[in-house]
Protein backbone atom coordinates (compact mmCIF):
# COMPACT_ATOMS: atom_id res chain seq x y z
CA UNK A 1 0.00 0.00 0.00
CA UNK A 2 1.50 3.32 -1.24
CA UNK A 3 -0.32 5.86 1.11
CA UNK A 4 1.59 5.38 3.85
CA UNK A 5 4.72 6.79 1.96
CA UNK A 6 2.80 10.11 2.20
CA UNK A 7 3.62 11.88 5.55
CA UNK A 8 0.48 11.52 8.11
CA UNK A 9 0.31 15.43 8.22
CA UNK A 10 -0.32 15.37 4.29
CA UNK A 11 -2.82 13.14 4.44
CA UNK A 12 -4.93 15.11 7.18
CA UNK A 13 -4.23 18.12 5.38
CA UNK A 14 -7.61 19.89 5.55
CA UNK A 15 -9.63 21.24 2.69
CA UNK A 16 -12.20 23.39 3.73
CA UNK A 17 -12.21 26.11 6.30
CA UNK A 18 -14.69 23.68 8.81
CA UNK A 19 -11.64 21.20 8.77
CA UNK A 20 -9.34 23.63 9.27
CA UNK A 21 -7.96 23.87 13.19
CA UNK A 22 -7.47 26.44 15.68
CA UNK A 23 -7.50 29.83 14.36
CA UNK A 24 -10.94 30.81 14.80
CA UNK A 25 -10.35 34.90 15.11
CA UNK A 26 -9.63 34.39 11.19
CA UNK A 27 -11.91 31.62 10.02
CA UNK A 28 -14.41 31.07 12.65
CA UNK A 29 -18.39 32.08 12.18
CA UNK A 30 -17.38 35.59 12.37
CA UNK A 31 -13.68 35.40 11.35
CA UNK A 32 -12.71 38.05 8.70
CA UNK A 33 -10.96 35.59 6.37
CA UNK A 34 -13.82 33.37 6.33
CA UNK A 35 -16.06 36.55 5.39
CA UNK A 36 -13.80 37.35 2.43
CA UNK A 37 -14.39 33.90 0.89
CA UNK A 38 -18.22 34.33 1.31
CA UNK A 39 -17.89 37.45 -0.54
CA UNK A 40 -15.76 36.04 -3.28
CA UNK A 41 -13.08 38.53 -3.11
CA UNK A 42 -9.46 38.32 -0.93
CA UNK A 43 -7.39 41.08 -0.78
CA UNK A 44 -3.32 40.45 -0.95
CA UNK A 45 -2.39 39.17 2.58
CA UNK A 46 0.37 37.97 4.69
CA UNK A 47 0.08 35.11 7.23
CA UNK A 48 2.72 35.85 10.25
CA UNK A 49 2.78 33.32 12.77
CA UNK A 50 4.80 30.59 13.95
CA UNK A 51 5.64 27.03 12.28
CA UNK A 52 3.01 24.29 11.73
CA UNK A 53 -0.25 26.31 12.27
CA UNK A 54 -1.74 26.32 9.26
CA UNK A 55 -0.10 29.33 6.73
CA UNK A 56 0.18 27.03 3.87
CA UNK A 57 -3.03 24.86 4.24
CA UNK A 58 -5.27 28.31 4.32
CA UNK A 59 -3.56 29.41 1.84
CA UNK A 60 -4.69 26.46 -0.05
CA UNK A 61 -8.31 26.34 0.75
CA UNK A 62 -8.72 30.38 -0.17
CA UNK A 63 -7.67 29.20 -3.58
CA UNK A 64 -9.75 25.60 -4.01
CA UNK A 65 -13.05 27.65 -1.96
CA UNK A 66 -12.87 30.31 -4.66
CA UNK A 67 -12.31 28.06 -7.52
CA UNK A 68 -8.96 30.40 -8.30
CA UNK A 69 -5.87 29.68 -9.85
CA UNK A 70 -3.04 28.74 -7.27
CA UNK A 71 0.81 29.47 -8.04
CA UNK A 72 2.82 28.74 -5.04
CA UNK A 73 6.58 29.42 -4.97
CA UNK A 74 9.43 28.88 -2.09
CA UNK A 75 11.49 32.05 -0.80
CA UNK A 76 14.26 29.64 -0.42
CA UNK A 77 14.81 28.40 -3.53
CA UNK A 78 12.68 31.10 -6.22
CA UNK A 79 13.87 33.78 -7.85
CA UNK A 80 13.12 36.55 -9.82
CA UNK A 81 13.01 34.66 -13.17
CA UNK A 82 10.68 32.22 -10.89
CA UNK A 83 8.63 34.84 -10.20
CA UNK A 84 8.41 36.66 -13.59
CA UNK A 85 7.29 33.66 -14.78
CA UNK A 86 4.47 33.70 -13.07
CA UNK A 87 3.33 36.57 -13.54
CA UNK A 88 3.47 35.84 -17.10
CA UNK A 89 1.19 32.81 -16.41
CA UNK A 90 -0.99 34.74 -14.70
CA UNK A 91 -1.74 37.47 -17.33
CA UNK A 92 -3.73 34.97 -19.13
CA UNK A 93 -5.25 33.40 -16.29
CA UNK A 94 -7.28 36.21 -14.31
CA UNK A 95 -7.48 35.70 -10.68
CA UNK A 96 -4.51 34.13 -10.17
CA UNK A 97 -3.20 33.67 -6.40
CA UNK A 98 0.43 33.95 -5.77
CA UNK A 99 1.25 31.85 -2.73
CA UNK A 100 4.67 32.67 -1.60
CA UNK A 101 6.10 30.24 1.41
CA UNK A 102 9.05 32.29 3.86
CA UNK A 103 9.22 35.44 2.13
CA UNK A 104 10.52 36.76 4.73
CA UNK A 105 13.53 35.20 3.21
CA UNK A 106 13.19 36.85 -0.29
CA UNK A 107 15.57 39.97 -1.00
CA UNK A 108 14.55 43.72 -1.91
CA UNK A 109 14.49 42.76 -5.88
CA UNK A 110 12.75 39.53 -5.15
CA UNK A 111 10.18 41.63 -3.93
CA UNK A 112 10.37 44.73 -5.67
CA UNK A 113 9.57 42.13 -8.19
CA UNK A 114 6.15 41.37 -7.45
CA UNK A 115 5.25 44.74 -6.17
CA UNK A 116 4.00 45.60 -9.75
CA UNK A 117 2.09 42.53 -10.39
CA UNK A 118 0.45 43.32 -7.26
CA UNK A 119 -0.50 46.68 -7.14
CA UNK A 120 -2.23 46.28 -11.02
CA UNK A 121 -3.85 42.90 -9.83
CA UNK A 122 -2.54 40.73 -11.87
CA UNK A 123 -2.35 38.64 -8.40
CA UNK A 124 -3.75 38.59 -5.26
CA UNK A 125 -0.23 37.70 -3.21
CA UNK A 126 -0.24 35.43 -0.40
CA UNK A 127 2.46 35.88 1.61
CA UNK A 128 3.74 33.58 4.60
CA UNK A 129 6.41 34.21 7.42
CA UNK A 130 7.56 33.20 11.12
CA UNK A 131 9.46 36.68 10.85
CA UNK A 132 7.66 39.71 11.61
CA UNK A 133 6.41 41.44 8.30
CA UNK A 134 7.51 44.74 9.53
CA UNK A 135 11.04 44.02 9.33
CA UNK A 136 11.28 41.71 6.68
CA UNK A 137 8.61 42.91 3.84
CA UNK A 138 9.40 46.33 1.88
CA UNK A 139 7.47 49.01 3.10
CA UNK A 140 5.71 49.32 -0.66
CA UNK A 141 4.52 45.68 -0.19
CA UNK A 142 3.41 45.66 2.76
CA UNK A 143 0.99 48.46 2.61
CA UNK A 144 -0.64 46.93 -0.01
CA UNK A 145 -1.25 43.90 2.15
CA UNK A 146 -3.15 42.49 5.20
CA UNK A 147 -1.66 41.28 7.91
CA UNK A 148 -3.14 38.80 9.28
CA UNK A 149 -1.67 36.74 12.96
CA UNK A 150 -1.51 32.76 13.22
CA UNK A 151 -1.93 31.97 16.75
CA UNK A 152 -0.06 28.86 18.45
CA UNK A 153 -2.41 26.43 18.29
CA UNK A 154 -3.88 25.37 22.01
CA UNK A 155 -3.48 22.02 23.65
CA UNK A 156 -6.75 21.03 22.95
CA UNK A 157 -6.41 21.59 19.52
CA UNK A 158 -3.91 19.38 18.81
CA UNK A 159 -5.31 16.68 20.69
CA UNK A 160 -7.94 17.31 18.59
CA UNK A 161 -5.81 16.30 15.47
CA UNK A 162 -4.31 13.49 16.95
CA UNK A 163 -8.20 11.88 18.19
CA UNK A 164 -9.35 13.01 14.43
CA UNK A 165 -5.96 11.31 12.66
CA UNK A 166 -6.24 8.12 14.66
CA UNK A 167 -10.08 7.73 13.61
CA UNK A 168 -10.11 8.90 10.05
CA UNK A 169 -6.71 8.00 8.47
CA UNK A 170 -6.76 4.69 7.16
CA UNK A 171 -3.21 3.75 8.54
CA UNK A 172 -3.82 4.65 11.50
CA UNK A 173 -7.21 2.41 11.69
CA UNK A 174 -5.50 -0.41 10.59
CA UNK A 175 -3.08 -0.46 13.11
CA UNK A 176 -5.65 0.22 16.14
CA UNK A 177 -3.98 2.95 18.12
CA UNK A 178 -5.02 3.99 21.63
CA UNK A 179 -3.39 6.77 23.03
CA UNK A 180 -2.91 6.81 27.00
CA UNK A 181 -0.64 9.53 27.29
CA UNK A 182 -0.07 12.78 25.16
CA UNK A 183 2.48 14.41 26.91
CA UNK A 184 5.65 13.43 25.20
CA UNK A 185 3.79 14.09 21.83
CA UNK A 186 3.01 17.35 22.11
CA UNK A 187 6.22 18.36 23.62
CA UNK A 188 8.48 17.32 21.29
CA UNK A 189 6.38 18.39 18.41
CA UNK A 190 6.26 22.22 19.98
CA UNK A 191 2.73 23.04 18.86
CA UNK A 192 4.15 22.52 15.29
CA UNK A 193 0.76 20.37 13.99
CA UNK A 194 3.04 19.02 11.20
CA UNK A 195 5.55 17.66 13.48
CA UNK A 196 3.46 16.42 15.57
CA UNK A 197 1.33 14.44 13.23
CA UNK A 198 4.07 13.61 11.59
CA UNK A 199 5.71 12.12 14.92
CA UNK A 200 2.67 10.13 15.22
CA UNK A 201 3.28 8.65 12.24
CA UNK A 202 6.56 7.61 12.84
CA UNK A 203 5.45 6.22 16.67
CA UNK A 204 3.02 4.21 15.25
CA UNK A 205 4.77 2.99 12.30
CA UNK A 206 7.71 1.99 14.33
CA UNK A 207 5.88 0.19 16.70
CA UNK A 208 5.85 -2.72 13.96
CA UNK A 209 2.95 -3.88 15.79
CA UNK A 210 -0.72 -4.62 14.91
CA UNK A 211 -2.27 -2.38 18.17
CA UNK A 212 -0.11 0.46 19.43
CA UNK A 213 -0.35 1.62 22.90
CA UNK A 214 1.40 4.85 22.87
CA UNK A 215 3.14 6.31 26.01
CA UNK A 216 4.96 9.49 26.73
CA UNK A 217 8.28 6.98 27.44
CA UNK A 218 7.57 4.82 24.16
CA UNK A 219 7.65 8.05 22.17
CA UNK A 220 10.65 9.53 23.20
CA UNK A 221 11.79 6.59 22.40
CA UNK A 222 10.75 6.04 19.12
CA UNK A 223 11.46 9.71 18.61
CA UNK A 224 15.67 9.43 19.97
CA UNK A 225 15.59 6.43 17.15
CA UNK A 226 14.12 8.61 14.08
CA UNK A 227 15.59 11.89 14.55
CA UNK A 228 16.64 11.93 11.62
CA UNK A 229 13.07 11.08 10.23
CA UNK A 230 11.58 13.23 12.74
CA UNK A 231 13.10 16.49 11.33
CA UNK A 232 13.21 16.16 7.99
CA UNK A 233 10.95 18.85 7.69
CA UNK A 234 14.02 21.15 8.63
CA UNK A 235 12.51 22.93 11.85
CA UNK A 236 15.33 22.11 14.34
CA UNK A 237 15.91 25.37 12.94
CA UNK A 238 13.58 26.74 16.14
CA UNK A 239 14.97 24.44 18.37
CA UNK A 240 18.64 25.63 17.75
CA UNK A 241 17.62 29.39 18.11
CA UNK A 242 16.14 28.55 21.38
CA UNK A 243 18.95 26.58 22.68
CA UNK A 244 20.80 29.77 21.89
CA UNK A 245 18.82 32.30 23.27
CA UNK A 246 18.56 29.99 26.69
CA UNK A 247 22.45 29.48 26.81
CA UNK A 248 22.72 33.03 26.72
CA UNK A 249 20.11 33.59 29.20
CA UNK A 250 21.82 31.11 31.50
CA UNK A 251 25.11 32.91 31.26
CA UNK A 252 26.98 30.32 28.98
CA UNK A 253 29.06 31.88 26.60
CA UNK A 254 30.38 28.39 25.57
CA UNK A 255 26.74 26.77 24.52
CA UNK A 256 26.11 30.25 23.20
CA UNK A 257 28.83 30.07 20.55
CA UNK A 258 28.31 26.52 19.80
CA UNK A 259 24.69 26.84 18.99
CA UNK A 260 25.49 30.34 16.95
CA UNK A 261 27.94 27.91 15.27
CA UNK A 262 25.56 25.52 14.33
CA UNK A 263 23.63 28.27 12.60
CA UNK A 264 25.96 29.82 10.87
CA UNK A 265 27.26 26.46 9.28
CA UNK A 266 23.64 25.58 8.41
CA UNK A 267 23.54 29.22 6.41
CA UNK A 268 20.85 30.88 8.67
CA UNK A 269 20.29 34.38 8.41
CA UNK A 270 22.82 36.58 10.57
CA UNK A 271 19.69 39.32 10.53
CA UNK A 272 17.83 36.57 12.14
CA UNK A 273 19.97 35.32 14.40
CA UNK A 274 21.01 39.13 15.86
CA UNK A 275 17.72 40.09 16.05
CA UNK A 276 17.06 37.61 18.52
CA UNK A 277 20.23 38.76 20.50
CA UNK A 278 18.49 42.53 20.44
CA UNK A 279 15.41 40.88 21.80
CA UNK A 280 17.35 39.49 24.68
CA UNK A 281 19.64 42.28 25.43
CA UNK A 282 16.31 43.68 26.70
CA UNK A 283 14.63 41.33 28.00
CA UNK A 284 16.75 39.16 29.82
CA UNK A 285 19.39 41.78 30.26
CA UNK A 286 17.84 45.68 30.73
CA UNK A 287 18.78 47.74 33.14
CA UNK A 288 21.42 45.43 34.76
CA UNK A 289 23.30 46.37 31.69
CA UNK A 290 21.74 49.04 29.15
CA UNK A 291 24.64 48.95 27.29
CA UNK A 292 24.12 45.47 26.19
CA UNK A 293 20.77 46.73 24.29
CA UNK A 294 23.46 49.47 22.30
CA UNK A 295 25.70 46.49 21.65
CA UNK A 296 22.83 44.20 19.74
CA UNK A 297 21.76 46.98 18.02
CA UNK A 298 24.95 48.05 16.29
CA UNK A 299 25.21 44.50 15.76
CA UNK A 300 21.70 44.06 14.33
CA UNK A 301 23.19 46.78 12.23
CA UNK A 302 26.22 45.67 11.40
CA UNK A 303 25.53 42.25 9.91
CA UNK A 304 23.58 44.40 7.30
CA UNK A 305 26.08 45.66 6.04
CA UNK A 306 28.90 43.41 6.01
CA UNK A 307 27.26 39.56 5.93
CA UNK A 308 29.11 36.65 6.13
CA UNK A 309 31.02 35.88 6.54
CA UNK A 310 33.17 38.65 8.46
CA UNK A 311 29.62 39.18 10.48
CA UNK A 312 30.59 35.93 12.50
CA UNK A 313 33.25 37.89 13.79
CA UNK A 314 30.93 40.64 15.31
CA UNK A 315 27.80 38.14 16.10
CA UNK A 316 30.55 36.14 18.21
CA UNK A 317 31.69 39.12 20.16
CA UNK A 318 28.32 40.22 21.06
CA UNK A 319 27.03 36.69 22.25
CA UNK A 320 29.65 36.32 24.68
CA UNK A 321 29.61 40.04 25.94
CA UNK A 322 25.42 39.42 26.02
CA UNK A 323 26.37 35.75 27.59
CA UNK A 324 28.49 37.27 30.22
CA UNK A 325 26.15 39.94 31.16
CA UNK A 326 24.24 40.54 34.54
CA UNK A 327 20.76 39.78 34.06
CA UNK A 328 17.19 40.96 34.69
CA UNK A 329 13.69 40.90 33.29
CA UNK A 330 12.71 43.51 35.77
CA UNK A 331 11.82 45.66 33.15
CA UNK A 332 10.43 43.00 31.09
CA UNK A 333 7.98 41.85 33.61
CA UNK A 334 6.84 45.39 35.06
CA UNK A 335 5.39 45.94 31.19
CA UNK A 336 3.54 42.78 31.18
CA UNK A 337 1.93 43.26 34.57
CA UNK A 338 0.95 46.93 33.54
CA UNK A 339 -0.66 45.90 30.19
CA UNK A 340 -2.31 43.02 32.10
CA UNK A 341 -3.97 45.65 34.80
CA UNK A 342 -4.85 48.00 31.94
CA UNK A 343 -6.70 44.90 30.25
CA UNK A 344 -8.84 44.60 33.31
CA UNK A 345 -9.24 48.07 34.61
CA UNK A 346 -9.92 49.50 31.02
CA UNK A 347 -9.57 53.10 30.21
CA UNK A 348 -9.10 54.86 33.44
CA UNK A 349 -9.35 58.70 33.73
CA UNK A 350 -6.11 60.79 33.47
CA UNK A 351 -6.00 62.47 36.90
CA UNK A 352 -7.34 65.88 36.19
CA UNK A 353 -3.64 67.86 38.04
CA UNK A 354 -2.18 65.62 34.75
CA UNK A 355 -3.95 67.21 32.28
CA UNK A 356 -2.76 69.42 29.05
CA UNK A 357 -4.91 72.59 29.15
CA UNK A 358 -4.75 74.17 25.76
CA UNK A 359 -7.71 76.19 25.95
CA UNK A 360 -9.30 78.50 28.75
CA UNK A 361 -12.25 76.27 28.96
CA UNK A 362 -10.03 73.32 30.10
CA UNK A 363 -8.26 75.49 32.96
CA UNK A 364 -11.65 76.39 34.34
CA UNK A 365 -12.52 72.82 34.55
CA UNK A 366 -9.45 72.34 36.48
CA UNK A 367 -7.17 70.70 33.99
CA UNK A 368 -3.72 71.45 35.31
CA UNK A 369 -4.44 72.38 38.43
CA UNK A 370 -2.43 71.52 41.36
CA UNK A 371 0.53 69.81 38.95
CA UNK A 372 3.96 70.65 40.51
CA UNK A 373 6.54 71.36 38.33
CA UNK A 374 9.82 68.92 38.90
CA UNK A 375 11.74 71.21 38.11
CA UNK A 376 11.07 73.93 40.32
CA UNK A 377 12.21 71.86 43.68
CA UNK A 378 15.30 70.85 44.80
CA UNK A 379 17.25 68.35 43.26
CA UNK A 380 14.48 68.85 40.28
CA UNK A 381 11.86 66.13 42.25
CA UNK A 382 8.33 66.56 44.42
CA UNK A 383 6.02 64.26 45.73
CA UNK A 384 2.86 63.68 43.44
CA UNK A 385 0.61 61.25 42.59
CA UNK A 386 1.22 60.35 38.67
CA UNK A 387 -1.34 57.32 38.62
CA UNK A 388 -4.98 56.94 38.01
CA UNK A 389 -6.68 57.57 41.29
CA UNK A 390 -7.86 54.02 41.96
CA UNK A 391 -4.28 52.71 41.41
CA UNK A 392 -2.33 54.88 43.43
CA UNK A 393 0.72 53.26 45.10
CA UNK A 394 0.65 50.47 42.21
CA UNK A 395 3.75 48.58 41.31
CA UNK A 396 4.62 47.27 38.58
CA UNK A 397 8.76 47.17 38.47
CA UNK A 398 10.43 45.43 40.71
CA UNK A 399 14.58 45.88 40.65
CA UNK A 400 16.56 43.01 39.97
CA UNK A 401 19.01 42.19 42.37
CA UNK A 402 21.98 43.14 40.74
CA UNK A 403 24.27 46.44 40.94
CA UNK A 404 22.75 48.53 38.97
CA UNK A 405 19.07 47.94 39.83
CA UNK A 406 19.81 47.84 43.50
CA UNK A 407 21.07 51.09 43.38
CA UNK A 408 18.26 52.38 41.43
CA UNK A 409 15.58 50.82 44.84
CA UNK A 410 17.86 52.54 46.69
CA UNK A 411 17.19 55.87 44.84
CA UNK A 412 13.74 55.09 44.73
CA UNK A 413 13.52 54.98 48.31
CA UNK A 414 15.30 57.84 49.17
CA UNK A 415 12.80 59.82 46.37
CA UNK A 416 9.45 58.23 47.49
CA UNK A 417 9.92 56.66 50.95
CA UNK A 418 7.70 53.85 52.11
CA UNK A 419 5.72 54.45 48.54
CA UNK A 420 8.97 52.74 46.99
CA UNK A 421 9.62 50.35 49.76
CA UNK A 422 10.56 46.98 48.03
Amino acid sequence: MNTPKIPLAERMRPHTLDQFAGQKHLVGEKGILRRYIESGMIPSMIFWGPPGVGKTTLANIIASQLKLPFEALSAINAGVKDIREVIERAKKRPGTILFIDEIHRFSKSQQDALLGAVEKGTVTLIGATTENPSFEVISALLSRSQVYVLKHLSKEDLIDLINKAIAEDEFLKVKKVEVKEYDALLMLSGGDARKLLNLLDIVVEGANAAEVVITDEFVKEMAQQNIALYDKSGEMHYDIISAFIKSMRGSDPNAALYWLARMIEGGEDPKFIARRMLILASEDIGNANPTALIMANATFQAVQVIGYPESNIVLAQTVVYLATSPKSNSSYMAIWEAQELVRKTGSLPVPLHLRNAPSKLMKEMGYGDNYKYAHDYDQNFVQQEFLPEQLSNFKFFEPGNNARENEMRKNLKNMWGDKYKY
